[in-house]
This record gives structure tokens, sequence and C-alpha cells, in this order.
């Protein structure tokens, strides 16, 4: 059995879409982060980043248990462990890895960002949100032209990368995008939100999360608290 410590956020999906994918047995603990759940000593045993997700596979490498921390490192794990969503010859194994990196270190942050300033951000920095906007609709743009070639992003198969990037892009509107300008992306988000165990995945917690309205829960997120030690 896995533990699954996560929320209701784009990485945590990217994990909950996974496991639902593998048909792997798991039991999800929700980490509620406007409340701070991510700082209490035990999930920082097993994420000592304070970030969701985090698992515990039970029946881990040499049948002992393992911690993971960070939503790409699991991704792989998982396809590790089940031998699916990741191409097993060379060539394609690092023609998806290179795009998991790309939500990794750039769709992830930047995209992170563009919600932030657009929306949370306590004042409005109009440099700010031009400067993400403007990299959120690039990324699209990358995105948008490696489709109109494969119908996954890595190629013809369907893994982890499409896996990562997707839940990210749900919020297309929060980052002053326009889907319609983008066909290709547009496509392929229409064709992983119809998987049945995509549907299933983003459901999970999504009954725990609350809206982010209070300022303690903004604090919490974005203020003093974020940079204490833990």
């Amino acid at each position: 059995m896995i533990q699954l410590y996560s929320w209701a956020t784009p990485n945590g999906h990217k994990v909950h879409i996974m496991l639902e994918e593998c048909g792997l047995p798991y039991h999800a603990h929700a980490v509620d982060i406007g409340a701070g759940d991510q700082f209490k000593d035990a999930f920082l045993a097993i994420s000592p980043n304070n970030k969701i997700p985090a698992i515990v596979d039970e029946d881990g490498p040499d049948g002992k248990p393992i911690s993971l921390f960070e939503s790409g490192a699991i991704l792989l794990y998982l396809a590790g462990k089940t031998g699916r969503f990741l191409p097993e010859d060379v060539r394609g194994k690092y023609e998806t890895l290179q795009w998991l990196m790309f939500q990794m270190g750039g769709v992830g942050p930047m995209l992170g960002q563009a919600h932030h300033f657009r929306i949370y951000a306590p004042e409005k920095i109009d440099y700010a949100i031009k400067r993400y906007t403007n990299e959120a609709r690039r990324l699209y743009g990358v995105l948008d032209k490696q489709l109109g070639h494969h119908p996954y992003v890595s190629g013809n198969m369907y893994t982890i990368a499409d896996i990562a990037i997707w839940p990210w892009l749900r919020s297309w509107k929060n980052q002053g995008v326009v889907m319609s300008d983008f066909p290709n992306v547009q496509r392929w988000f229409d064709a992983i939100e119809a998987r049945p165990a995509v549907q299933r995945g983003i459901k999970v917690l999504a009954d725990a999360r609350k809206p982010l309205q209070d300022a303690k829960a903004r604090e919490i997120l974005f203020g003093a608290t974020q940079y204490a030690r833990h």
C-alpha cells in the first residue's frame, strides 16, 4: 500500500493521476497547506522541503518502505515500479525525461509565478504580471509547436511527461492565456482530460480544499511562516 500525503493542487494532481493510471492501491492523507499542515514534524520527516506531494511506499525496493518527496521524483519512481508510462528504449526514455524536466524547471515554476502575481499577490506589480504572463504564453507556444508534430508531449506514447504537464494547464485563464490561441495544446488537453483515470485523479482530496480567501492562509503560504525554520 502507498500512503499519499497531498493536496488538490497541480503538483498533487500529477501524483494522484499517476496512481490512478497505474491502478496502484493507495490511501490519501490531506495535507492542508492553507492551514500549515506542511510544517508539522510528521510531514517534514518525509518531505523536508515542506512541499506536497510526498509518498511512503510500504512495499518499496527490497521489500522495505521508502518515502519520497518531489512530484517528478515520485512519477519516475512509480513508472519504475510499474513499468508504465516511461518508454523502455533509451531514446524514448530520454525524450520523455527532457519534457518532464521542462515541466519541473519551466511550466511549474513559471505558471506558478503567473498565478501568484496575477491572483494572489497582495499588491499588483505590473512588471511581474507582464513578465510571467508573457512567459506562460511562451511556454504554451513551445508545447503547441511540439504537439503539432506528435499526439503526446514526448512522441506517440502517453507518458509521465503528459501527466506532469497537464494539471498545470487546467488554470490557463488564471495565467493570462487564451487556450484557443494554441490549437494543438487544446486538442491534447481535451484528450488527456477525457481519460477516466485523469478524472478520478483530479477528484482526489478536491472536496477538502477550500478557496484561498482568508489572510491567515495567504500568510502561511506566501508570508513569513514559509521562511521560518521548521
